[in-house]
């Protein structure tokens, strides 16, 4: 089992043409949201599919337009098994919204952590190290998504039980083959982040996860079956929250 754990299905410009090739290919696929509204659509593209799961987010990047979209978010959480895309983003468009970041980070969180927790798709860009503070004593499984952040910032998240979600695009950096190499492989899954991520000039598309694990295996110096299967077995660990 191959599977891509963050990307954004509902912003493709084909949606069901991608939907129908993932369901062909066998891969499992969490389809990310940006806004609470954006998951009613998003969550009906995927429909019947039982491989396909749709994370319930508020994107960081968002947060300061759409901040009034948390009651919806409320609603929809018991609803839910996975959540994101959420967290902090420091980047320098981003840096004079921190404070209501913050605020609707912290709102979901304390509410995620109020029904048990859940499955969390994090984003962290520049912003680490607050990331990992906020969810400190939270309930619930974090999956940094593309993590960025340092050496320091990358052990703290690691100590507080994170996981971590790369795609080709992290692999196409040496910054990024240097955190992977870092993170443990028990803690390790696949992603593309498309179609926002890019390889080469072109949009990934969630079936190039092989991208990722042939990158991991590379860094692991192992055959590429060798990281499949240790994904598919992390997988099903995180699988058993909640259950």
């Amino acid at each position: 089992m191959k599977l891509d754990m963050h990307c954004h299905l509902d912003l493709y410009n084909d949606p069901k043409s991608i939907i129908s090739e993932c369901n062909k290919k066998g891969l499992y696929v969490l389809s990310i949201t940006t806004t609470p509204k954006a998951y009613i659509g998003s969550n009906r593209l995927v429909a019947g599919f039982k491989r396909i799961k749709t994370a319930l987010g508020l994107h960081p990047e968002l947060a300061h337009l759409r901040y009034d979209e948390l009651g919806i978010f409320d609603i929809l959480l018991p609803q839910v098994r996975y959540v994101g895309e959420i967290g902090l983003d420091g980047g320098s468009d981003y840096k004079k919204h921190a404070g209501i970041q913050l605020n609707v980070f912290r709102h979901i969180l304390k509410k995620v952590h109020s029904q048990g927790g859940r499955i969390m798709s994090i984003h962290s860009r520049g912003s680490a190290e607050k990331v990992v503070d906020e969810l400190k004593c939270i309930d619930g499984i974090p999956i940094f998504h593309w993590f960025t952040g340092t050496k320091e910032e990358l052990k703290k998240a690691i100590d507080i039980g994170a996981w971590f979600s790369v795609g080709p695009a992290m692999l196409s950096s040496k910054k990024g083959r240097n955190i992977i190499e870092l993170i443990p492989n028990d803690r390790i899954l696949t992603e593309t982040d498309g179609p926002f991520a890019t390889f080469y000039g072109k949009h990934l598309l969630p079936w190039d996860v092989d991208k990722a694990i042939v990158g991991i295996s590379k860094i692991w110096n192992c055959e590429p079956e060798f990281v499949e299967n240790k994904i598919e077995e992390n997988f099903r660990k995180i699988l058993h929250f909640g259950n």
